[in-house]
């Protein structure tokens, strides 16, 4: 499940995204613009800037933007950044794999069987979805592959 701190990452990755070439936007107006708390914003992008998806400068001109393109950002990337894993449970995550307490055989578990399936299938999404995509509403990837 997509945390707040995530949603308020995207939306604020957008927000960014809809900048000029060389412009820079402060926290504060990020904020301002998409109803997310300062304070929480400031460690949200904190975090993205330390992955390396924004750069920022300080002083008068200065702010965030993008580091790179945003058809260079993946959406799966940004989540991560923010919530860790993507698999709705640990024992289905390939990074951060952490057994349950009460499976006796994590191989023959079909919850963790089915829930792997519903982490691949959100991979598969958010992993080719680039931050242009999800910013302009063409990010329907699924729609893209079967057509």
């Amino acid at each position: 499940m997509l945390t707040k701190k995530g949603k308020y990452g995207l939306k604020a990755m957008i927000d960014l995204a809809g900048l000029a070439q060389g412009q820079t936007a402060f926290v504060s107006e990020i904020a301002a613009r998409n109803n997310i708390p300062k304070k929480f914003l400031d460690a949200i992008l904190l975090e993205l800037r330390n992955e390396g998806m924004l750069r920022s400068k300080k002083g008068p001109g200065g702010g965030y933007a993008l580091s790179k393109a945003a058809s260079d950002i993946y959406i799966g990337q940004v989540i991560r950044a923010l919530d860790g894993p993507l698999a709705p449970i640990r024992c289905a995550s390939r990074t951060a794999f952490e057994a349950c307490e009460d499976c006796s055989d994590p191989q023959t578990c079909q919850v963790r069987r089915s829930m792997t399936d519903v982490r691949d299938a959100m991979a598969a999404v958010l992993d080719n979805m680039t931050l242009e995509q999800f910013a302009s509403n063409k990010g329907d990837v699924a729609t893209e592959r079967t057509a």
